[in-house]
């Protein structure tokens, strides 16, 4: 079993992985911190801290991996607790993040456990490899059936109401759901442009922390990958509530559209497509009340920080 390098942890070592991609630029990039309660006690607990390192990495999540005792857990462990920070809060789940903190350990430090469990405010989320890709094990997220009438303000400042087939709210995670009609094409909704800083001011009663849009693929409107093999779905997702205004490639967002469209499709195995400018790609498996997102990453940039 390789060693860590104890000098690396001099300073807080620091990753920016690219989550839900297979080369640098795409999918959703997250930055990983890796905390060891030898090396960094100053850290382990000080959310403070961590929201500052966050703000100044200033990416749509930082993920801090904590482990307790020397370094060497890193490689030898499987179980971490995890956080996860927004440029301006700390979040309940980020799967982007996860997947991205999941790579830093099987490929960076040479992890060789099969399976990681993250301990975190979403309880205890396993990640395994699973071949070219990391798979995430995450709680599925029900929604609920809403009408325009709830959000129309909200929704009349993103795009036309009438283009709106359906409308859900996720209680659990505070994000609604808004399926647009069949007729809809993919480049409609991958070009859409809105005052996306406007939506709290619109919406400022704390119900909401993010909107999802989101599309039935079929070949007519589009949703086809390089290969010409056709998504279940396609979506985009804004979280301005948070200090995101579109997220890239969000895992937490599938847990409710996983949710969703396995009920709409009726198939628990899902091919699904995150259209924003970077964009991303996972295969999604649900089973029971949890959801099985895989994807893959690539690590673009390796330091330390000074604190």
């Amino acid at each position: 079993m390789p060693m860590v390098d104890m000098s690396f942890f001099d300073s807080l070592p620091i990753f920016v992985v690219d989550a839900f991609a297979s080369q640098p630029f795409k999918g959703n990039p997250a930055a990983v911190c890796l905390v060891s309660t030898t090396c960094h006690p100053q850290v382990c607990s000080n959310a403070e801290l961590m929201q500052n390192i966050a703000s100044e990495m200033n990416l749509s999540e930082t993920a801090f991996v904590i482990s307790t005792g020397n370094p060497d857990t890193f490689t030898t462990g499987d179980s971490f607790s995890l956080r996860w920070f927004t440029p301006s809060t700390e979040v309940n789940l980020c799967g982007h993040a996860t997947l991205a903190s999941a790579a830093v350990l099987f490929r960076k430090l040479s992890n060789t456990n099969p399976v990681l469990k993250f301990d975190t405010l979403s309880g205890i989320l396993p990640v395994c490899r699973n071949g070219k890709l990391i798979s995430l094990n995450f709680p599925l997220n029900t929604s609920i059936s809403q009408t325009l009438n709830d959000y129309r303000d909200l929704l009349k400042a993103i795009l036309d109401v009438t283009l709106i087939q359906e409308i859900e709210y996720s209680p659990n995670t505070k994000k609604i759901l808004v399926r647009l009609k069949n007729e809809v094409q993919k480049e409609q909704l991958k070009n859409l442009v809105f005052n996306i800083s406007s939506l709290p001011l619109i919406e400022s009663s704390g119900k909401i922390k993010g909107v999802i849009l989101t599309l039935k693929g079929t070949k007519e409107n589009g949703c086809l990958d390089q290969n010409g093999e056709c998504f279940d779905f396609i979506s985009r997702y804004f979280a301005p509530w948070v200090g995101i205004p579109e997220d890239p490639v969000t895992g937490s967002a599938h847990t409710v559209l996983a949710s969703y469209w396995s009920k709409q499709l009726e198939k628990n195995d899902l091919y699904a497509q995150q259209c924003s400018t970077r964009g991303g790609e996972m295969r999604i498996v649900v089973k029971d009340d949890r959801v099985e997102m895989s994807g893959q990453a690539a690590i673009t940039l390796e330091g330390r920080f000074n604190l």
